[in-house]
């Protein structure tokens, strides 16, 4: 159940991030809201993952997760782009989370 709570505390988190994006320095107010109530559901959510996983590694899953989404995110929608030192930064980031996931004895599967 945790990592269904970390599943969606993550897609809150990008809600979150796209529509502070959106809001355009916090001048629109139907991003800017959203991303208020997006941000406080993320929190929430990834409050109940921290009963039960180490939060080291609850972060390290939320940020790479979160990174990929957002880049993803913002090249479709924003037109944003990446150099070939971002996304090799990414996949060291992403090949981290993989081996804690997959290798140590902190995670609870």
């Amino acid at each position: 159940m945790e990592y269904l709570f970390l599943a969606l505390a993550i897609v809150a988190e990008v809600i979150g991030t796209t529509a502070l994006t959106a809001s355009q320095r916090m001048t629109r107010p139907f991003p800017t809201l959203l991303m208020i109530v997006a941000y406080g559901i993320a929190f929430y959510l990834l409050s109940l993952t921290l009963e039960k996983i180490p939060t080291g590694i609850v972060y390290a899953i939320w940020s790479a997760c979160g990174i990929v989404l957002i880049s993803i995110i913002g090249f479709v929608m924003f037109k944003q782009t990446l150099d070939t030192a971002a996304l090799i930064g990414m996949g060291l980031i992403i090949a981290g989370v993989l081996v804690i996931n997959l290798f140590s004895g902190s995670v609870s599967h």
